[in-house]
């Protein structure tokens, strides 16, 4: 497995989450934002998601698996997009919505393809699975959220994020694609 490069800084951390919540603000018709002054957070990143919680409760989360130099540009790119998440699209973020939101950061380490599944640790990897056109992903923490096992991480990946059968991660031509996240928001700073 890859090694996660962390955002080490907590100020870097502050830099990213300012730079996710005023990148929103101006989707949704705010001042725009000068990404000239966002200072240049070194190191290579396997992408990044941005989530919008209304306290324990989903508004929105887009990411973006690709490598990346420029986290900065990712992070504000993922915010924008995570304002239309299509799970949403009957209640979209507003406005006058998102000063109440809590945004969380997770910045990933590269995909792992993996031949055994089950080597997966439930709340550490985060999982992508893919079969013709069809991916679905789960960040590391939703098998906590959920108290799902090895199994039924793999199974719900596969069944409600991807549309194929529960099972599909057991076959040759789906491939599994492991992860890690350096996750933060604005509510907790981790360490």
């Amino acid at each position: 497995m890859s090694t996660l490069r962390r955002i080490e800084s907590a100020e870097h951390k502050k830099v990213l989450l300012k730079l996710a919540r005023e990148s929103a603000s101006a989707a949704l018709g705010s001042k725009c934002v000068d990404t000239t002054t966002v200072p240049r957070i070194e190191g290579t990143f396997g992408g990044a998601f941005v989530t919008f919680w209304a306290g324990k409760r989903l508004r929105g989360c887009i990411g973006s698996f690709a490598r990346t130099d420029d986290i900065t540009s990712t992070v504000k790119e993922v915010a924008i997009s995570s304002l239309a998440d299509r799970r949403f699209e009957s209640n979209p973020i507003t406005a006058e919505e998102l000063p109440t939101l809590d945004i969380e950061i997770s910045v990933l380490s590269d995909l792992e393809p993996t031949s055994n599944p089950e080597v997966l640790i439930p709340g550490v990897h985060g999982i992508m699975i893919r079969r013709g056109a069809r991916t679905g992903c789960f960040l590391p923490k939703v098998a906590l959220e959920y108290g799902w096992t090895t199994e039924e991480f793999l199974s719900n990946c596969c069944a409600t994020k991807a549309g194929l059968s529960a099972d599909a991660w057991r076959q040759k031509d789906t491939e599994v694609f492991l992860f890690t996240a350096d996750v933060f928001s604005e509510s907790r700073l981790s360490p």
